[in-house]
């Protein structure tokens, strides 16, 4: 009896433990990323004859006369951020981390007046000190809700910066975009997609006219993370349908990191149609995973996805009423 007591307090002991590493499995694995400390700048490379080095960090590409990607190839996950111009308004889409100011590279570029458009929330993405005058927020009612005067403050799950010494910091919104609605920037209109997934607040920008959709970190060559703690399969799914949906069989898609060089990070609607693909494919238990934590799936030769193991899994949309 006594040995039986002492098993079913050690399996109680373990249970207990499990738990608590699954309910705070986020913040562990920030702090265990926290660890390394702050990442060293990467070794400048080569990166072909139609991109030029501004100064030692970024990196401006012109995709057209009214397009820039500004690039960060030596940040170690190399970012990739957007100049859309039209003929009275500007838009940066991604401001990066602020470890340089990328207002600059904007500056040299154009002296239209300038929103800033965060495809999501993270550190990487937003920005931190940098602070533009004008900054445009997705029309969500869980951030609508938190916001007091057009103030928002980022929270950490939705930044994550405390992995690399980046303190959330709160953003005054001076406009918010509707998902559906468009964007005109003088004879540039550019439809403002809601595309969750990745996390619950995730953009992409289409430019129909031009074929091209600017995706965040919805999809781009390499690993997509479904697994932070806002990511969701559900709402992947539902992001996917609604990139699907786009009647353009020849879209350029420009996401947000990069693999390496050459120049800007470029997928087509193809690859769209294998990520659906491999989500339904999850969905349904038709694919293994590999790995522990993260667990990967594969999606094509250039994209794969990392998520939580099947038992974590959430396949229920958060805002279904604004897919495609």
């Amino acid at each position: 009896m006594l040995n039986f007591k002492f098993s079913m307090l050690i399996l109680l002991c373990v249970l207990v433990i499990t738990g608590a590493i699954v309910t705070g499995r986020h913040r562990l694995l920030v702090y265990v990323m926290a660890l390394e400390g702050p990442p060293e700048l990467l070794e400048v490379k080569i990166e072909g004859n139609d991109i030029r080095w501004f100064d030692d960090y970024f990196t401006v590409q012109a995709i057209d006369k009214k397009t820039f990607a500004i690039g960060e190839p030596r940040y170690y996950q190399q970012n990739y951020n957007y100049l859309l111009l039209g003929e009275t308004k500007a838009i940066v889409f991604d401001a990066g981390t602020g470890q340089r100011d990328i207002r600059r590279v904007v500056e040299s570029i154009t002296q239209l007046p300038v929103t800033f458009i965060p495809s999501h929330l993270h550190y990487d993405h937003i920005g931190n000190d940098i602070v533009f005058p004008r900054t445009a927020l997705i029309d969500l009612p869980h951030l609508r809700k938190r916001s007091i005067k057009g103030t928002l403050q980022v929270a950490w799950y939705e930044h994550l910066g405390e992995a690399e010494g980046y303190a959330a910091p709160a953003l005054s919104v001076t406009q918010w975009l509707a998902p559906g609605s468009t964007i005109d920037l003088g004879n540039r209109q550019l439809k403002v997609l809601y595309t969750p997934g990745h996390t619950d607040d995730s953009i992409s920008l289409l430019d129909s006219a031009s074929g091209y959709l600017f995706s965040g970190d919805f999809i781009y060559p390499g690993p997509l993370y479904g697994f932070l703690p806002n990511s969701n399969m559900g709402d992947y799914l539902q992001g996917a349908a609604t990139l699907q949906a786009i009647d353009d069989r020849a879209l350029r898609i420009f996401g947000a990191h990069g693999a390496g060089p050459p120049g800007v990070p470029e997928l087509a609607a193809g690859d769209v149609s294998s990520l659906q693909a491999a989500l339904k494919a999850v969905q349904a238990g038709r694919v293994s995973s590999s790995g522990f934590y993260p667990v990967s799936y594969p999606v094509n030769d250039e994209i794969m996805l990392l998520t939580e193991p099947a038992f974590l899994q959430n396949w229920q949309a958060r805002y279904p009423e604004f897919g495609h």
